[in-house]
């Protein structure tokens, strides 16, 4: 089972964030939200393992 790498981890993050941002220009709210849960489909997808995913999900929802 994989554990979950919590660690920076993309090559060129500042990128990937603009990318983000540029993917939701000009979307109303609840188009950047349909977005957003299709973004993490996807990747949840990519990932494929529950126990990866379950981490995720738990450190997602913990308080900062």
């Amino acid at each position: 089972m994989g554990e979950l790498n919590t660690k920076a981890n993309i090559a060129d993050a500042d990128q990937f964030y603009e990318d983000l941002i540029n993917a939701h220009a000009g979307l109303s709210e609840d188009e950047s939200q349909a977005l957003n849960s299709r973004l993490i489909l996807l990747l949840a997808n990519h990932v494929g393992d529950m126990n990866v995913l379950s981490q995720a999900l738990a450190a997602a929802r913990a308080e900062p």
